[in-house]
């Protein structure tokens, strides 16, 4: 993996800026209890924004929030070179698709299952062993279909880095199970996709206040949609068990995992993925 470019330096205070200039920065960073936030609007009819004190002023965002009939009317950004740099090099991983036959796309899912299962030697790339990780059939790299090689990067970093997560999350060990539980791996795949659409990464502006969050903590750490990643997995199987849910329940469970995410990152104090409350369920 390439190395972090350094810090670029503080961009000027946003009193300097001119907030009706439509090419300037206009990112926004509120606080839920102030300003009642939820994935992308305000609460409530007022037409007067009132977010309280800008706390990432001088840290790669401005904040500036503009309010009509309840729903905030603009967003826009102008990227640091290391968000830059960084936001182009996670888009350029979302856009590989999973190529069988490439070596190096082979080696990833040798070393996912080496990972996973350390003391079971891999019969080969297609094999009945593939659905003991919840893959559809003998063949997984039919699954990256919807979401690509990092969805495989995913599962990869979440299995090195948080090995006692991933293992509990792959044997079912809390809670009270469903009899019809949801396939690990597939889930997975579709865990990286929900992630995607959530930050809106590819849309040529930002859209969401949630990217523009995003995009500073991806400043602060070239890492954090893998880390979000593995998030997101624990607080899907969270409200799985929460919810008691069935196979059949997964989407419902996974549009309230995005809820969940969305809240979290929007949260005052929420600066990196480590500061998400959520973050705490990774072990």
């Amino acid at each position: 993996m390439e190395a972090a470019a350094a810090p670029p330096p503080a961009p000027a205070p946003a009193a300097e800026r001119d907030p009706e200039h439509h090419h300037g920065c206009l990112a926004v960073r509120t606080s839920l209890p102030r300003c009642a936030l939820g994935a992308s609007s305000l609460a409530g009819s007022s037409d007067e924004a009132s977010c309280g004190s800008p706390r990432w002023i001088g840290r790669g965002l401005s904040c500036v929030c503009i309010k009509r009939k309840g729903a905030y009317e603009r967003i826009c950004m102008n990227l640091t070179p290391v968000q830059e740099e960084r936001l182009q090099r996670l888009k350029h991983r979302m856009k590989v698709y999973f190529d069988p036959s490439r070596r190096d796309h082979q080696e990833a899912l040798k070393a996912l299952w080496r990972a996973t299962y350390p003391d079971q030697e891999l019969q080969g790339l297609i094999s009945e062993q593939w659905k003991d990780m919840g893959w559809q059939g003998r063949d997984p790299s039919t699954d990256f279909r919807g979401a690509g090689f990092i969805s495989l990067e995913n599962l990869l970093f979440f299995a090195k880095t948080f090995s006692a997560s991933f293992q509990r999350l792959l044997k079912k060990q809390c809670g009270n199970r469903a009899t019809w539980e949801y396939p690990f791996a597939v889930a997975g795949v579709n865990i990286t996709f929900m992630i995607m659409q959530m930050l809106d990464l590819q849309s040529t502006k930002p859209r969401t206040f949630v990217r523009a969050i995003f995009i500073q903590m991806l400043s602060e750490d070239e890492w954090a949609f893998d880390l979000l990643y593995c998030v997101a997995f624990v607080v899907m199987d969270k409200q799985w068990l929460d919810k008691n849910a069935s196979y059949m329940d997964f989407n419902e469970v996974l549009k309230s995992t995005r809820t969940q995410l969305e809240r979290e990152l929007m949260l005052d104090d929420v600066m990196r993925i480590e500061d998400m409350p959520s973050y705490s369920l990774l072990c």
